[in-house]
């Protein structure tokens, strides 16, 4: 069994970490089969939407400290799992943040470490009531490895980010949804019928011009005003001259729902 499982349904992909015995901690293999899946998903113009989540009661545990202690796996001392050479060109958290598709984290339960950091770097989070957020790479003698010094500072700020990672805390869902990690709090048997339903939401409006709304908006983190403005311009652009541009405004004035085909 694929330590990824990959569930197309309409224009939703569902990719779903397998390792529920561990609580989907992380392997060589499991990252490198989720970076080609989103790179699959994101290719596909079919695909719309990716929902990631986790199997069983966890999202994502982290490393999988028994592995490493024990000598194998990630985080061994000896660093025999680890490739002779590691591009972080191909790691999920660099394909993850250049991604076009919008990419929402359907937390099922605890996500520790890098599950943490692979929550945190998707666009939109649900979470379940049980679920938790966990801090905890100082409490293990590591640092936020896959990103989250990067994101926790621009989600919450820098006093609040400090303070998160370096006593390495966990956060309830409640704390998530007050800080604005998570964008809602629903029951654990909800969580996966909620996230679909704004999937679908997102997957029903004009493929191009949502991913170049994100597209703009990624670039907007390094760019100054004026320049910004400039490119969001040049990706106006070709949206004025696709077939959903017109198919939109058709349908509006027809007081119908628009059907966006990509184009």
């Amino acid at each position: 069994m694929s330590e990824v499982l990959i569930e197309k349904t309409g224009h939703i992909a569902t990719l779903t970490l397998n390792r529920p015995e561990r609580m989907n901690a992380i392997t060589g293999e499991m990252l490198d089969t989720l970076s080609a899946r989103l790179i699959e998903c994101d290719d596909d113009d079919t695909v719309r939407v990716i929902i990631i989540t986790g199997t069983g009661r966890g999202f994502c545990a982290g490393l999988d400290l028994k592995d490493a202690t024990s000598g194998t796996g990630i985080g061994a001392p000896d660093n025999a799992a680890m490739p002779p050479r590691l591009d972080l060109r191909t790691a999920p958290p660099t394909v993850l943040h250049g991604l076009d598709t919008p990419t929402l984290c359907a937390l099922n339960g605890g996500a520790a470490g890098y599950g943490m950091d692979l929550a945190l770097g998707c666009d939109i989070r649900i979470a379940a009531e049980s679920s938790k957020l966990a801090a905890a790479f100082t409490k293990r003698g590591v640092l936020p490895e896959s990103g989250g010094t990067w994101l926790l500072p621009r989600l919450v700020g820098w006093a609040k980010a400090a303070e998160i990672i370096f006593t390495g805390r966990t956060l309830s869902s409640a704390e998530c949804l007050e800080l604005g990690l998570v964008n809602r709090v629903v029951a654990d048997d909800m969580l996966i019928k909620e996230t679909m339903a704004l999937a679908e939401e997102i997957a029903a409006n004009a493929p191009l011009a949502v991913q170049a709304s994100k597209r703009m908006m990624r670039s907007a983190l390094s760019e100054q005003f004026d320049d910004h403005v400039d490119h969001v311009f040049l990706q106006l652009l070709p949206l004025f001259r696709s077939k959903d541009f017109r198919e939109g405004m058709v349908a509006f004035l027809e007081k119908r729902k628009p059907e966006f085909e990509g184009r």
